[in-house]
């Protein structure tokens, strides 16, 4: 297996590293999505002279309280010569004997709890009892809803202990060309495209040459390790994950409206809110409103899937599980690459939009950006692909999106038309901005952003 450089993460491996470089005693939490760095991190910021990193599993605690000790042993020798019958023995010992400065990094930290429910409420007696003992505490999990129970809860034994609480979430998009060590900036936004911002993604990817191979070997294929990835990501949050798999389905496949989704599933609309609000929590789908809206307006919401390759998977992967089942692996290739550019064009829009708070476009800084979408000044329907108001409310920036090639003296006459009509203007100045795939001749007063412009911007 590729290992790809650490990259980015310099903020939270700062903060994580000045914390175990205090005098007193600490507690960071980590949390978020599976493959998206957590472990990575934690090993990269432990002090090697005086660390333990254990990773929990689903075994009995018996096993577990055995296998901890090994790994303490490697830094208290003969620590693993007693038997430890319950947690607090062993975390009694260890808290006694452990040097001054030692870092216990517990990860999957919700798989040891679900078998020793009792194990928080014994780590926060020792925080709380000895406050002077310089040890420090590294909690991290992949269940999102786990850690909020057992940690960030107002209930939880350790709420409010914490020093650090770093929320971990997909690397930022213009790290892929390094990662995949892609020269072309269109080659990137392809390969985004289907993995995201997830760095085990990126890392498999990497063991392939080519986009094609790497997509057959891990998604398409029946045996590859992408190939059940949202039923995966589900199992980690939720007991039962029949509805929200539905949900991501019929929302992948084209509903994006509450009404629709309710249809597809033949629910109640009143039934949906509570899922679709856990799915959003999760990171799994974003709720979109257009610019200008409140964005506690239920009736104009739209709901996305948040995710490129979860919109790649249920867009390709669900719809031919047959015939993938059957082998038919390079066929479903081929039906894909008939709709790739249109699945693309999707992926391209959201990374405009997202790299307009980073760009200073006609002299001014930018909110963040959104769709609009309604009716025109003249009473017809319309949409314009990015919207955003700039920091001091004096300008509103209006742009379109496209990944085809075409004349841009069109596009920007198509852009100035839907500008005029545009009626969330009030009176500020309006500057309008082009995200192309391939560099233009220069327009007058219209801003032109390619690829690597945006992946420069998104780091």
């Amino acid at each position: 297996m590729t290992n790809l450089p650490f990259l980015n993460r310099r903020e939270e491996l700062g903060r994580l590293r000045a914390l175990l470089g205090r005098r007193s005693g600490t507690l960071a939490v980590l949390y978020g999505r599976r493959r998206c760095g957590k472990s990575r991190l934690i090993q990269q910021a432990l002090p090697p002279a005086r660390s333990i990193y254990y990773v929990g599993d689903d075994r009995e605690p018996a096993l577990q309280r055995a296998s901890l000790a090994a790994h303490i042993a490697r830094r208290l020798p003969g620590f693993d010569r007693a038997v430890y019958p319950e947690w607090d023995a062993l975390l009694d010992r260890f808290w006694a004997e452990a040097p001054s400065a030692t870092v216990l990094a517990l990860d999957e930290f919700p798989a040891l709890a679900s078998t020793a429910p009792e194990l928080p409420s014994l780590l926060q007696k020792r925080l709380d009892q000895r406050p002077g003992r310089r040890i420090h505490l590294v909690l991290s999990g992949s269940s999102q809803r786990m850690m909020h129970g057992l940690v960030l809860d107002r209930a939880a034994p350790l709420y409010g202990r914490a020093q650090e609480i770093l929320r971990m979430g997909p690397l930022a998009p213009g790290w892929i060309r390094d990662a995949l060590k892609l020269r072309d900036a269109v080659a990137a936004i392809d390969a985004y495209s289907v993995w995201g911002g997830i760095p085990r993604y990126w890392e498999l990817a990497a063991t392939h040459g080519a986009l094609d191979d790497a997509v057959k070997a891990h998604v398409l294929s029946p045996l590859g390790v992408l190939h059940q990835e949202p039923a995966t990501l589900l199992l980690d949050d939720l007991r039962d994950t029949t509805q929200a798999a539905s949900i991501l389905s019929v929302v992948g496949q084209g509903a994006h409206r509450v009404s629709e989704i309710a249809g597809r599933l033949e629910k109640p609309a009143t039934s949906l809110a509570r899922p679709l609000a856990l799915l959003v929590e999760l990171g799994l789908v974003r709720r979109e409103t257009p610019f200008g809206v409140n964005p506690k307006d239920s009736k104009r919401a739209l709901y996305q899937l948040a995710d490129p390759f979860l919109q790649f998977w249920f867009r390709f992967v669900e719809p031919h599980r047959s015939r993938l089942a059957a082998g038919h692996v390079d066929d479903v290739w081929a039906d894909i690459q008939k709709r790739w550019a249109q699945h693309v064009a999707a992926t391209w829009e959201d990374l405009a939009r997202q790299s307009v708070p980073a760009l200073r476009c006609h002299g001014y800084t930018w909110q963040s950006a959104s769709r609009w979408w309604g009716a025109g000044r003249d009473k017809t329907p319309m949409e314009i692909d990015v919207v955003a108001e700039s920091t001091n409310g004096k300008a509103v920036l209006l742009g379109e999106v496209r990944w085809s090639d075409g004349s841009t003296k069109d596009e920007v006459s198509a852009l100035a038309s839907r500008a005029a009509n545009f009626p969330e203007a009030r009176g500020r100045t309006i500057c309008l901005a082009l995200w192309l795939k391939r560099r233009r001749r220069p327009t007058n007063g219209t801003a032109i952003y390619t690829p690597s412009d945006v992946l420069g911007a998104l780091r």
